[in-house]
């Protein structure tokens, strides 16, 4: 039985979280919580396997919840939140750097027609994080964050750089907002990110990586033309990749591993069009998602990396990535930063690097 504690202020959803929970049999709802103070205390005390919880709640909020009980009782936290709300889905996504591993949209009462989607979601959300072995979190200062000197790796790198491909799933969100907010200001190629997240998720996603990286993301749009430094983060439903003239495609495709969009379609897509001037990078999550089309990019020429384990929430898609020998770096988010931030930013640089490597091969 997996054993679940629902965090929630209102009488009526916990009655509701707790019907659709109870039905399925290998689910136990052993108590709940009517804010984040009597979350933190009944974790501790019920050892639950997993906790949904809510976002805005009084006296203690999800956010503030989540912090405190993966400092202290480390254990899988599923945000289950109202998507379409600004105020909640930012914190929402405090809550995942904080250590909850998912966001999912907070079911609907029976009537609604979107009820049996959004129990389904729920139930198999709350199953699969149960399976996530998750760790102790504390309050990292940056003097304790390392990075593995890069200048070696620099001189392998393809000279022009054109677009940088990043996939991830489970944990992927805070992963990739200590990435991007490393990066300079004047990073020299557009970026193209594909999150696995639960419908209705994504334009909160990409306000928040906004917000927090200080660089400038946009949910993709279809024909649009590739900018040096921008993010473009796949919109829900569509598979993501690019096409001849550097321009945005998005497709309704099948899903691929069950997932549109998928992290194997854009590094395919970006293999075929940018070949050895790419940089593909496969972050934390569950699943095989991108490792094959990791390799096939690196089996062209470009780099491609991989998340490590011990940053990792889930290690299944890099670690299939280092597995096939898809990968030709294991880093962290702040060691990925370092060297793409070590990366030539302009033609001169590009030049430089290229006669350094060629008086190296005479």
């Amino acid at each position: 039985m997996i054993k679940v504690l629902i965090v929630e202020d209102s009488q009526v959803v916990r009655e509701l979280l707790t019907f659709i929970l109870s039905a399925d049999p290998a689910i136990q709802v052993i108590g709940t919580a009517r804010d984040g103070r009597e979350a933190v205390r009944a974790v501790r005390e019920k050892k639950p396997d997993v906790v949904t919880m809510d976002i805005i709640m009084p006296n203690m909020d999800g956010f503030e919840a989540t912090r405190i009980i993966m400092e202290t009782t480390p254990t899988p936290i599923v945000i289950v939140s109202a998507s379409w709300d600004p105020k909640e889905v930012k914190k929402t996504f405090r809550a995942m750097e904080a250590g909850a591993l998912t966001a999912i949209e907070k079911p609907v009462g029976i009537a609604h027609p979107n009820y049996k989607k959004l129990s389904k979601e729920l139930i198999r959300t709350v199953k699969l994080m149960s399976e996530v072995k998750v760790i102790r979190r504390r309050p990292q200062r940056q003097s304790e964050i390392s990075g593995k000197s890069t200048a070696g790796m620099i001189t392998a790198m393809a000279p022009e750089l054109e677009v940088v491909a990043i996939g991830a799933s489970t944990g992927g969100p805070p992963a990739i907002e200590a990435i991007l907010s490393k990066l300079p200001k004047d990073f020299p190629a557009p970026l193209l990110i594909v999150q696995h997240i639960a419908a209705g998720f994504v334009h909160g996603f990409a306000d928040w990586l906004a917000n927090a990286s200080k660089r400038s993301i946009k949910i993709a749009a279809h024909g649009e033309y590739l900018l040096p430094g921008c993010a473009y983060v796949a919109p829900d439903d569509f598979q993501m990749g690019v096409g001849s003239g550097r321009r945005i495609i998005l497709s309704s495709s099948e899903p691929e591993n069950g997932l549109r969009p998928s992290v194997s379609w854009m590094f395919r897509s970006v293999s075929e069009v940018f070949g050895k001037n790419a940089i593909g990078v496969l972050l934390t999550g569950m699943g095989k998602d991108g490792a094959q089309e990791l390799k096939q990019m690196r089996q062209r020429g470009a780099v491609t990396i991989a998340q490590d384990r011990e940053s990792s929430v889930v290690y299944g898609m890099p670690g299939e990535a280092v597995a096939i020998n898809a990968a030709a770096y294991v880093l962290s988010p702040a060691e990925i930063a370092k060297f793409l931030s070590g990366l030539p930013r302009t033609k001169n640089e590009r030049a430089m690097i290229q006669e350094t490597r060629s008086g190296a091969r005479e």
